[in-house]
């Protein structure tokens, strides 16, 4: 039976590393998103996926969104609700800056304030978290 707890602690250790922490602007945790684009919240409670092909998907697995291989990010019923350009900066369905994300993680709003950080997290998924979609 201590192996069976011993394995499974370890095996919880292990996957807690490859989850990159999603944090407000002081520094708090909000959330992670793991590697294989689940999202989740800072109890570690699963909110969503983000799936392979880019789809965006709520914690009952309802597609609520894409991501398309441009950076252009859709809602279910393919409108664009903004864009996320290689240079990291966020844009809303007219094309007006509301944000950007830095290759180091931070995230900035339109007026260069940093709301959080995401390290270590792809900057369409960092996009989809603090821009586009609620996930709770």
């Amino acid at each position: 039976m201590k192996k069976i707890l011993f394995i499974c602690s370890l095996l919880f250790s292990f996957s807690m590393i490859r989850a990159q922490t999603i944090e407000s602007g002081s520094h708090s945790t909000t959330g992670y998103i793991k590697s294989d684009g689940t999202i989740e919240n800072s109890s570690h409670s699963t909110v969503g996926y983000i799936k392979s092909d880019g789809t965006i998907e709520n914690k009952s697995h309802g597609t609520i969104g894409y991501i398309k291989s441009d950076g252009t990010i859709e809602n279910k019923s393919h409108s664009t609700v903004g864009y996320v350009k290689s240079d990291g900066t966020v844009e809303n369905s007219s094309h007006s800056t509301i944000g950007y994300i830095k290759d180091d993680g931070t995230v900035e709003s339109s007026s260069h304030s940093t709301i959080g950080y995401a390290r270590g997290v792809k900057k369409e998924w960092a996009a989809v978290v603090y821009f586009f979609f609620k996930m709770n």
